[in-house]
């Protein structure tokens, strides 16, 4: 005489059904951190090409001849980095929150200074 799984099914469907709906719940409360921790990351490459277009335009500031533009450039990005940096730290640290909070006008800031590195970036490799 065989008896049944106590879900009142003959082979206990239900109960693995369960277990894998109970798995898939487990897998997507794991993965809170890791979206956070993805932002993080990709805030730090764009910081990243920051610095190297940085160094970039600061560059010819350092030639015997350079003159009060190439200096004035030079101090521009050396600025925009800094600002790129206290940005990114600023984020990083409202990601940490549980829940991470929101990033309004950082994620702005953040942009436009990106978008100005681009365009610094964009006439280095020009001039």
């Amino acid at each position: 005489m065989t008896t049944a799984p106590p879900d009142g099914t003959a082979d206990g469907t239900a109960d693995r059904a369960a277990d894998r709906a109970a798995d898939r719940a487990a897998d997507r409360a794991a993965d809170h951190g890791a979206s956070a921790e993805r932002t993080r990351l990709a805030w730090r490459r764009t910081g990243l090409s920051a610095t190297a277009v940085a160094l970039l335009a600061a560059r010819p500031a350092f030639a015997p001849s350079a003159g009060v533009g190439f200096i004035l450039v030079a101090a521009v990005a050396m600025a925009g980095w800094a600002v790129l940096v206290g940005l990114a730290q600023r984020r990083s640290v409202g990601l940490d929150a549980r829940p991470p909070r929101p990033g309004r006008r950082t994620i702005a800031a953040y942009a436009m200074v990106t978008a100005g590195f681009a365009v610094l970036g964009a006439l280095v490799v020009v001039l």
